[in-house]
């Protein structure tokens, strides 16, 4: 079996982890959330209006601080929400399980014993985001 054999056969293992199937329901679930839909529809009317208000020659700065006042609160009430938190909570467990792999693939990638790879503070998590720089 090749590599990339072997990289689809983990595809499928994630799509079979719990981690995995979590997240796939707390996404429906937040999905199907209408008053959560509303209020994420609610956020984006307002990040819109903040970008135009922003982009306005003549912008009005008392409107942009009520608009910014009126996001923030519409985005306490979207992470309020029980189906959001479940999803953040189910997205943060799949994220740290794709980090974890991430790094045993790329030690590996750099000639490290792929049986004690693992995630440490000081491995590379794959997103240069968050990077101070290759080591």
């Amino acid at each position: 079996m090749d590599v990339i054999e072997l990289a689809r056969e983990l595809g499928k293992a994630i799509q079979q982890d719990e981690r995995f199937l979590a997240m796939q329901i707390a996404r429906q679930n937040s999905d199907n959330d209408d008053e959560l839909q509303q209020l994420i529809g609610e956020f984006n009317l307002k990040r819109m209006a903040i970008n135009n208000e922003a982009a306005k020659e003549n912008r009005d700065e008392a409107k942009l601080q009520q608009l910014n006042s009126e996001l923030r609160e519409t985005y306490a009430k979207v992470m309020q929400n029980k189906n959001m938190n479940a999803y953040n909570e189910a997205k943060e467990l799949m994220d740290n399980m794709l980090k974890r792999i991430n790094a045993i693939i790329s030690i590996s990638a750099e000639g490290g014993d792929p049986e004690i790879a693992d995630l440490t503070e000081d491995t590379c998590g794959g997103s240069c985001s968050s990077c101070a720089g290759c080591h």
